[in-house]
């Protein structure tokens, strides 16, 4: 099947319905205030484990297991960079982490943060969601559209940080490399950012969906579409599309998960 087919076929096959998950969505946020870096320099980021479209509630990060950055297919190592803070939601304050990335050169920067596992108590079930967000300075494009090698993640078939809101984005679940078919990709809109200089929750721009989770469905090559109905950042996280599936004698939802950022136009 042809690439223009199989985005089709997927186009088709996305489903975007209320599901039987949670109404809160737990997503890992890398979070940056813009994307399109116009200077080298420091940028700042926070890593914040919360519930971001209804500024719900914040969980407690541990240590990552990994955060780096790729660029120019070069891996960038930002462990020495994490430093602890507590961020606060509109329902509670968790430990969190400031970190910055290094801007030395024009290209993209894929951030990527291996949290450690996550115990959920309420359903005793580990959370673990490899997440990626992507940077790009000076508009020279250079990494976006490569996988990066995670047990599992989302490639975008998008440019990931200049998407029109209005249009449409496609990602593919991968997982050790392959496609994973029929995973429910959840999509999470984040109506509250944070505020860097306070470590709180901005006030929310939106309010969450009626009818609970928003969900797509991967199709046989493990492609999704979802049109992008507002400017902001998007996120998507592919469930339990992980390989491991245990941790520490219980289960574990292994999730990869994606940030997008979308545009009106001007």
């Amino acid at each position: 099947m042809s690439l223009r087919s199989q985005l089709l076929a997927a186009a088709c096959a996305a489903v975007c319905a209320a599901a039987p998950l949670p109404a809160a969505a737990h997503f890992q946020l890398v979070f940056v205030e813009d994307p399109l870096v116009e200077a080298a320099g420091d940028l700042p980021l926070r890593l914040v484990f919360w519930h971001p479209f209804e500024n719900g509630q914040v969980m407690a990060m541990g240590q990552p297991q990994a955060f780096y950055a790729i660029s120019r297919g070069k891996r960038i190592d930002l462990m020495d960079r994490l430093a602890p803070i507590t961020f606060t939601g509109a329902e509670n304050a968790a430990a969190a982490y400031e970190a910055s990335l290094p801007i030395t050169r024009p290209g993209d920067y894929v951030l990527v943060v291996e949290p450690a596992p996550y115990l959920e108590e309420a359903e005793d079930v580990f959370i673990q969601q490899l997440t990626k967000v992507y940077v790009n300075h000076a508009q020279l494009p250079t990494d976006w559209m490569e996988p990066q090698g995670l047990a599992t993640e989302i490639l975008p078939l998008n440019k990931p940080y200049n998407i029109l809101a209005g249009s449409t984005f496609t990602g593919q679940v991968l997982s050790d490399g392959a496609p994973v078919a029929g995973v429910e990709i959840e999509i999470e809109y984040m109506a509250a950012e944070p505020d860097l200089a306070t470590n709180t929750a901005k006030p929310p721009t939106a309010g969450p969906m009626r009818g609970g989770s928003v969900v797509a469905i991967s199709d046989a090559n493990g492609y999704f579409t979802f049109g992008i109905p507002k400017a902001g950042w998007w996120g998507f996280a592919a469930l339990g599309s992980g390989p491991v599936k245990e941790h520490q004698g219980k289960e574990l939802s292994q999730d990869a998960v994606i940030w997008v950022r979308a545009w009106d136009v001007q």
